[in-house]
């Protein structure tokens, strides 16, 4: 009998965990040794190779600069909207909750949320939008395949490799948390995983582990609340405009029947804060019957599932699909939001081709410089955009300003 394919424990997919409890079911991540490393390491004597994963995550270059790049609003715009880092911290504590509840590895779940911001350029998504256009013909940009290139190259801190050489259950999570690898998207992650095919295949053709499945939807979790939230505290939403909106209207309506009080503050936090309530439960309850129907007895009758086995439920989703549109409506098309977001695009459509043009020699640092001048030009703006891509909000206003005569006010 292999590691593998170890007896299963029985287990009731239906039980809820008393609070403090952890009994992690044959099917999390945790359930069979972890496939390795592609560069062998030994064992960390106090730590899981997950919890380890975490750890260097949470160590990374690229981890602590999510301080300073976007969410929705610019770091400028206030102290108390969220940035990615927040937004990542947000996701990893709704991702431990859920994974408890569903028997999963807590620190792998963690781990996944931790990281799946990482590739993500200045500016949010109007940054990726210009850099994606930017890079159209050189093989795109995608802030997931750049979260890999992180993780696997980019960041340079350990001396017998490059990357933080994550285990292959994370590695698997952050290429495929949102489903297998048979879009357009995931073509793009799956060049840049090509390498690890000859070291142990990611299995693109599969879904991901339990613990990737509730990172993704951990993530929907958080931005759909604190979207909410930040869009009420800019003033962008009100919560009387919010009662006839699909799912969060009757906490809204609740909140005001309450009667509002004087801090407005309070009353927005009461409204996300029942919004996060009201979707983890949804989700740990579709998600343990799903299992329940499934019956799996090991991390692989997850990936073999053929479906997503962590989700929410068809009411749920149709209603969030219709809180989705009210916020791309209300507040990320909102002509505020819009009027910064298109002056960041320039920034970043400046910015490229400065840094791609190996003729340009003080654009890039020295050391980049040198490396970009020996490169083919596909190559060239791939470096450039790796550059780019790694830049806060600020440090690419401050680099703009350096470059060119002019800088346009992000307000």
């Amino acid at each position: 009998m292999t590691a593998r394919t170890a007896k299963p424990k029985a287990v009731d997919y239906g039980a809820a965990l008393q609070p403090g409890e952890r009994a992690p079911g044959p099917y999390a991540a945790s359930a069979i040794p972890s496939r390795g490393r592609r560069f062998p390491e030994p064992d960390c004597p106090t730590r899981s190779p997950f919890q380890r994963d975490r750890d260097r995550i949470l160590h990374a270059t690229a981890f602590r600069r999510l301080t300073h790049k976007t969410q929705v609003f610019l770091y400028h715009e206030g102290d108390h909207y969220r940035t990615r880092l927040t937004h990542s911290l947000e996701v990893a504590q709704i991702a431990r909750t859920i994974a408890r509840q569903l028997r999963l590895d807590e620190d792998l779940a963690e781990a996944l949320a931790l990281a799946h911001d990482l590739g993500h350029p200045p500016f949010g998504h109007a940054g990726e939008r210009a850099l994606d256009a930017e890079m159209a013909a050189h093989g795109g940009f995608d802030h997931n395949a750049q979260s890999l290139r992180v993780v696997m190259a980019l960041e340079r801190k350990y001396r017998r490799f490059d990357g933080l050489n994550l285990t292959w259950e994370t590695l698997e999570g952050l290429a495929k948390h949102n489903g297998p690898l048979t879009n357009a998207k995931g073509a793009a992650v799956r060049k840049v995983t090509q390498p690890l095919e000859s070291w142990n295949s990611l299995e693109p053709d599969q879904w991901a582990s339990a613990e990737a499945q509730v990172a993704a939807l951990s993530d929907d979790i958080a931005y759909l609340t604190h979207d909410v939230d930040d869009g009420l505290r800019a003033g962008l939403l009100s919560l009387a405009s919010l009662t006839d909106v699909a799912f969060v209207g009757p906490f809204a309506a609740a909140v005001i029947a309450e009667g509002e009080g004087s801090e407005k503050s309070r009353d927005v936090f009461e409204v996300t804060r029942r919004m996060i309530t009201a979707l983890i439960r949804d989700v740990v309850l579709e998600s343990r019957a799903q299992l329940a129907l499934l019956k799996p007895t090991s991390p692989d009758d997850i990936r073999s599932a053929g479906r997503a086995m962590i989700r929410f439920s068809a009411p749920m989703w149709t209603d969030l699909t219709a809180l989705r549109t009210v916020l791309f409506d209300r507040v990320y098309r909102h002509p505020r939001v819009t009027r910064v977001m298109t002056a960041a695009e320039g920034i970043v459509r400046d910015l490229f081709t400065a840094y791609a043009d190996p003729n340009h020699r003080t654009a890039l640092p020295e050391a980049w410089q040198e490396i970009s001048e020996r490169l083919a030009p596909r190559q060239r703006a791939r470096l450039a955009a790796d550059y780019l891509a790694g830049q806060t909000d600020r440090y690419a206003i401050a680099e703009h300003r350096r470059l060119f005569a002019e800088t346009p006010e992000l307000r």
